[in-house]
């Protein structure tokens, strides 16, 4: 599991073909709340998408802050990596089906598992769907 935000830049700039990365920030509605970390339920809707490329992104608290001056209404980022061809990075236009499917599975909670995830202080987080 990656840790870090640092560790998903590093990793996607060390790849064979050049990467545009994905990021869906999503809200989470608790429907237990619990002390106990690993017994929290609830349900998490899609806030907005964005795609970038890695050497766009600085750190964490770069992209927490682009995010808040759009939209505050995030707990959670999901990211994912699109590789690209011929050296290469996708652009935004071929990012947006992946997008797409990115907002569909966190909307239906399906295949959440595919995707690194972050809470708003750079906590890696870990989901399942019930």
């Amino acid at each position: 599991m990656i840790s870090m935000f640092s560790d998903l830049l590093d990793m996607a700039g060390e790849q064979s073909t050049p990467q545009r990365l994905l990021f869906l920030f999503a809200s989470v509605d608790e429907l237990k709340k619990t002390k106990k970390r690993d017994d929290k339920k609830g349900s998490i809707s899609p806030t907005m998408v964005v795609d970038k490329l890695p050497q766009e992104l600085t750190n964490f608290e770069s992209l927490r802050k682009e995010a808040d001056d759009i939209n505050k209404d995030w707990d959670f980022v999901f990211i994912a990596s699109l590789g690209g061809e011929n050296n290469l990075a996708p652009t935004s236009d071929h990012a947006e089906p992946f997008l797409t499917k990115m907002t569909n599975d966190v909307a239906t909670g399906q295949h959440i598992n595919r995707y690194v995830v972050f809470d708003r202080e750079e906590n890696p987080i870990e989901l399942c769907a019930n």
